[in-house]
């Protein structure tokens, strides 16, 4: 599965932490800290082509030009409710960025994903966009929220998923070739029920202690 604009994130930190993510024995306040932290260091590969300008600043010694961030302004979106937790991560490099979000259910018997909500930051046509959830199954909920925001406007898209069966990837990349896709890693497949294998189990209810 080759695609330039699929991004499978070799890092040995991201890896060891998704490792332990993994682990059945990896309690809720552990498994949240570590996806916060998994998706600060995607979020530092993803915006690697962020663009920057030289702006004056005056150091102790004397002033200078300097780069810093340039254009577009940053919004994040995370896929309910899972995606929640990859929020602070990301506003931990970029503070300013705003915060939509998009509500999805998944049904049970045709796994197909139905919105119940989508709130989204002004001006979405200007912004760069930064859709995040850990898991990337059947890719059904990841297609659907690209496309609310494409109807919305939004047009410059990163995708963000911690975990990515490449059934996910096929379908979310053939709907929105034009998008950037970020993974930590591609598993094996889908099971019968639609869970990626060998995958973690469920994220929102590892992230939120439920069941």
């Amino acid at each position: 599965m080759e695609r330039n604009n699929v991004t499978i994130i070799q890092h040995p930190l991201i890896q060891h932490k998704i490792s332990i993510l993994r682990n059945k024995e990896t309690g809720t306040n552990e498994f949240r800290t570590l996806v916060e932290e998994i998706a600060m260091l995607m979020g530092y590969e993803a915006f690697r082509d962020l663009p920057t300008e030289l702006v004056e600043v005056e150091t102790p010694i004397e002033t200078t030009r300097q780069p810093m961030i340039a254009g577009k302004k940053l919004a994040v979106v995370p896929i309910l409710r899972a995606g929640l937790g990859m929020v602070s991560g990301i506003l931990a490099l970029v503070p300013s960025a705003k915060v939509g979000h998009i509500g999805l259910y998944r049904d049970e018997t045709t796994h197909e994903p139905h919105e119940y909500y989508c709130k989204l930051p002004e001006n979405i046509d200007k912004r760069t966009i930064v859709v995040v959830d850990p898991m990337l199954a059947t890719g059904g909920s990841a297609v659907a929220a690209v496309d609310f925001i494409k109807q919305r406007g939004g047009k410059d898209i990163k995708f963000l998923s911690i975990i990515a069966a490449p059934e996910g990837i096929e379908r979310l990349m053939t709907a929105h070739p034009d998008i950037q896709l970020y993974c930590g890693c591609m598993d094996r497949e889908l099971n019968e029920n639609a869970y990626i294998c060998p995958g973690l189990g469920d994220a929102g209810d590892r992230i939120f202690g439920t069941k």
